[in-house]
């Protein structure tokens, strides 16, 4: 004899080798009852935290997708740098160059930015993010660290490939 506990609620399942049948209605009912009574998870509370770094990041995106070199910079801490491989060699810039690359233009058609993940320990987090354009999707790992009570984004880890 089997006792399973759901919700307080006790079932009890008799196991006959000699009435299979039994057995398989037995097995019925309390599948039937698990997940009648089973309880829900319950739900996730927002975090504020996350919710503050996906606001830096469409911040980011926002700066990214229409060329606005000083909204890219406000997600930027001071000492951020990107970093990415070209013919075979790492590339590092730091944020005023990579700022000083940026031109104000239209949104740019058909083009969107996406956070995949988000990882958040205490002041210390980590994002992937897409950015895809028509002609080529990028792919950025972002760590952040908050600074009293703001986010930025203090390192940028890149690599894109033509579509």
């Amino acid at each position: 004899m089997a006792v399973y506990r759901i919700k307080q609620l006790r079932f009890l399942i008799f196991v006959s080798t000699e009435k299979p049948e039994t057995t398989m209605k037995a097995l019925s009912i309390f599948l039937i009852s698990f997940f009648l009574f089973a309880e829900d998870p319950a739900p996730t509370k927002p975090n504020p935290e996350r919710k503050a770094i996906e606001a830096v990041i469409q911040k980011y995106f926002d700066g990214w997708l229409t060329g606005n070199a000083e909204l890219v910079g406000e997600a930027m801490h001071a000492s951020c740098h990107l970093k990415f491989v070209r013919d075979g060699e790492i590339v590092i810039r730091d944020r005023e160059n990579y700022l000083s690359g940026f031109r104000p233009r239209d949104r740019r058609a058909d083009s969107e930015g996406r956070i995949l993940d988000i990882d958040i320990t205490r002041t210390a987090a980590k994002a992937k993010i897409e950015l895809e354009t028509p002609g080529r999707l990028y792919t950025d790992y972002f760590n952040l660290l908050k600074i009293g009570d703001q986010w930025y984004i203090t390192d940028k880890v890149s690599t894109s490939i033509a579509k």
